[in-house]
């Protein structure tokens, strides 16, 4: 079922996704900070790049303080995209970055710092009482996905973004268990993923969890493309479609010019990390600040300034000639 799902896909590509004005995912769905005219102009530049997908990410913390509202956001998102030609994924859970987040307006990036306001989901504390948590869980991930669960509108599922990350290794795994149940039991029409991303031996038993209860298989690397293709090599043996959902960072190495092509030859769909350069810092590479500078010589993610012209103009003519 799920190779004939992707069988009646276009090849899809495009980034992750969050707006210039966001610092993290509360700030982009929370009712006062939600900008649908900078989405919606933004969302246009993708278009224009021949992107056809997005990978989002929503929160819990929005959701538990203002569920109807957050469903109106994400609805008005998805009529956006939708008028752009874009079918995105809604990743649900996180394990990187920030460990507490607090709802409401979100604090200033700090200069230099990637992903410095990104938040964890659920935050730390939550994590440690369970018997609140789950109950929690089941209410966002089953109204989620039984609201938006034929909608049309929406790829699929990315139930958690690198479960084990920041230290938690197999401590995520029970929830990330629950997660999965709830969402079957929710039934939605789309696919249900959780990407790899560590080949880290403390993570066998996520790793293993994830792609036996996944639908699609999604995977992250930032690697070059001869390590990226020894990934690929070793996933397609599943026998699934595969989704390469992070990936591009210049100054590791892994570049559109090398990855894209290789991805669409072999029809994996393609995200690199961020698009339009914003809040989120992440020109700047993970574990290098440079709070004195505006910007790095070489940025390390996203494609585009906030006004729209491109960081490097030969890497938006490889992607408009991947994708037109």
């Amino acid at each position: 079922k799920a190779n004939a799902w992707y069988a009646s896909q276009p090849w899809l590509v495009g980034c992750n996704y969050i707006p210039a004005n966001a610092v993290n995912q509360i700030e982009m769905w929370y009712k006062d900070t939600f900008s649908p005219d900078q989405i919606d102009k933004e969302l246009g530049w993708a278009e224009g790049l021949g992107f056809n997908s997005l990978r989002v990410f929503l929160n819990s913390l929005v959701y538990e303080n203002d569920p109807d509202g957050m469903k109106e956001r994400i609805d008005k998102f998805l009529t956006l995209c939708h008028k752009h030609g874009i079918k995105p994924m809604l990743c649900l859970y996180d394990d990187c970055w920030n460990p507490e987040s607090e709802y409401g307006l979100q604090p200033a990036p700090q200069p230099g710092v990637h992903n410095s306001g990104w938040l964890r989901d659920p935050t730390d504390s939550a994590r440690q009482d369970t018997l609140t948590l789950y109950p929690k869980m089941e209410k966002y991930v089953k109204d989620l996905l039984t609201t938006f669960g034929q909608d049309e509108r929406v790829l699929l599922w990315d139930l958690w973004n690198e479960p084990g990350g920041q230290g938690y290794e197999c401590a995520t795994l029970p929830l990330l268990k629950k997660v999965f149940q709830f969402a079957r039991e929710a039934n939605p029409s789309q696919p249900l993923t959780s990407g790899i991303w560590s080949q880290s031996p403390n993570f066998a038993p996520l790793n293993a969890f994830q792609l036996e209860n996944s639908d699609v298989i999604t995977y992250h690397t930032y690697a070059p493309l001869n390590v990226h293709s020894n990934m690929v090599n070793s996933l397609t043996m599943l026998n699934r479609p595969l989704l390469c959902t992070e990936y591009m960072a210049r100054t590791l190495g892994s570049l559109f010019r090398d990855i894209m092509p290789y991805l669409k030859q072999k029809k994996i769909a393609a995200y690199n990390w961020g698009f339009v350069a914003g809040k989120t810092n992440t020109i700047f590479a993970w574990g290098k600040p440079l709070p004195d500078q505006a910007e790095p010589e070489v940025w390390f993610c996203d494609i585009y300034r906030r006004d729209g012209t491109p960081f490097d103009q030969a890497e938006i003519d490889t992607i408009k000639s991947m994708t037109h």
